[in-house]
């Protein structure tokens, strides 16, 4: 039964998801149980795209990747494919009417990483664009489920949450991009002598963002709103441990939020929403 099929599709969706972000997952799990199915579909298909450029090393990305932007097409326009995370993705991009344009923007990101080492500053733009904006407002499709006007209202808050996630992504993983993949993606930023001052202008920038993505979240539908808030906190709270790292810190190793004190924001965040203490 294609039922099962489906279901099944779903279940590998999930599964990447768990695999690979504990934080994302844990803010999925309690979204209500009608959104999880789609954002992990979502979360696979970005995950695995991801997987080509920054992983498969020995492969022919490019290929690889060309493949994977035509069989996402062929997905969607025949409404099934044995690829079950495209098929788990075609479903969610039919069902809530995800525009070509954000598919688009994110596959070209991807595809830029194969061949920039380096990104101005109107490069980077489009990259925060295409591979995180694009992201939560494919997630906000899927949210608003057809209310146009709230997609409209949301949509800047939605863009800045995903700027400010891959920003402190960048600042994360500052060292492995540069070892392993030669990247630096901070315009203006290198590597061998990053500083305070860059390290202050790129947290200011982060700060702006979160701050405008806030203002959205708290307008959030109710059954999303605690994971999106969650995933929010855990942010912050990285970002906070990233703030109070020295310079010659963040380029040595990977901060990271251990998962105990995850358990316990949690806990706090479910108790800062129940009483509107924002």
């Amino acid at each position: 039964m294609l039922s099962l099929y489906n279901q099944t599709c779903l279940e590998c969706s999930s599964l990447i998801t768990r695999r690979y972000s504990t934080s994302f997952s844990m803010g999925i799990r309690v979204f209500d149980k009608k959104y999880r199915a789609p954002i992990y579909a979502i979360y696979g298909f970005v995950r695995f795209a991801d997987e080509i450029v920054d992983t498969f090393h020995d492969f022919p990305k490019k290929e690889l990747l060309d493949k994977f932007r035509n069989d996402t097409y062929e997905a969607i326009e025949l409404g099934i494919s044995l690829n079950p995370v495209l098929h788990s993705f075609q479903n969610v991009v039919n069902k809530y009417n995800i525009e070509r344009d954000l598919i688009d923007a994110f596959l070209d990101s991807m595809e830029m990483d194969l061949n920039l080492n380096a990104y101005e500053d109107n490069l980077y733009q489009k990259y925060i664009y295409g591979s995180a904006e694009v992201v939560g407002l494919m997630c906000l499709r899927v949210f608003v489920n057809g209310d146009d006007q709230l997609y409209h209202h949301l949509y800047p808050s939605a863009r800045s949450l995903g700027s400010a996630f891959q920003k402190i992504n960048f600042l994360r993983d500052i060292k492995s991009d540069f070892d392993e993949r030669g990247r630096v993606y901070f315009p203006g930023v290198d590597f061998r002598s990053f500083n305070l001052r860059d390290k202050l202008q790129i947290e200011s920038d982060i700060k702006k963002d979160f701050d405008d993505a806030l203002i959205g979240i708290t307008q959030l539908p109710q059954g999303v709103r605690f994971g999106v808030y969650l995933a929010y906190k855990y942010y912050t709270k990285l970002f906070q441990k990233i703030k109070s790292a020295s310079p010659s810190k963040v380029k040595e190793e990977r901060i990271r939020v251990n998962d105990s004190r995850k358990v316990v924001l949690l806990f706090s965040s479910a108790f800062r929403l129940r009483f509107n203490l924002f």
